[in-house]
């Protein structure tokens, strides 16, 4: 066993075990900080095969940004009182059963009757099917077929219209 292999068990193991740990705490709060782990966990996954930009964003963006919006919809619209979730239930937890196999059972049928193709602009032989930072960036805002500036513009009007959201309920105690 080398370093990166020991690095990688110890990763994987965090992961999980705090993925566990955030939707079965029943402390909102401490939800948002085993979330901000798991986040921080994936970052080294990034890292450790080399993708240092991916991992850059994802500490920025998901580990920084999402949990700002969390704790900041945290506290705006829950008081002292109304820090914990609600009580499971046996309901729930066949609720919560049923609707994951069920969403297993979609992506593997994604996963198996799909055909995925690469992205336009790349090639099939080895030497030209490198994807640059210049082809992702081209990608990125390019409003074309294969570009992803409108979904990018449509998450962040959702992202602000929760925002907002969460400004009327915290104002309207």
């Amino acid at each position: 066993m080398n370093a990166e292999l020991i690095i990688f068990l110890v990763l994987a193991l965090c992961v999980a075990v705090l993925s566990v740990m955030t939707v079965t705490t029943k402390s909102i709060i401490r939800a948002a900080t085993y979330l901000l782990f798991v986040l921080f966990g994936t970052a080294g996954f990034y890292f450790l095969m080399g993708y240092t930009f991916l991992g850059s964003v994802q500490v920025m963006v998901y580990a920084g940004g999402i949990i700002v919006l969390y704790v900041f919809s945290i506290l705006l619209t829950s008081g002292a009182k109304d820090d914990k979730l609600s009580t499971l239930t046996k309901g729930k937890i066949a609720a919560s059963l049923l609707s994951s196999l069920v969403g297993l059972g979609v992506v593997l049928f994604i996963l198996l009757t799909h055909q995925f193709k690469t992205a336009a602009g790349v090639t099939d032989t080895p030497s030209e099917s490198l994807i640059t930072i210049d082809t992702i960036g081209q990608f990125m805002l390019s409003t074309d077929k294969a570009g992803y500036l409108l979904p990018f513009e449509a998450v962040s009007v959702l992202l602000l219209a929760c925002i907002i959201g969460g400004l009327v309920i915290a104002r309207k105690r």
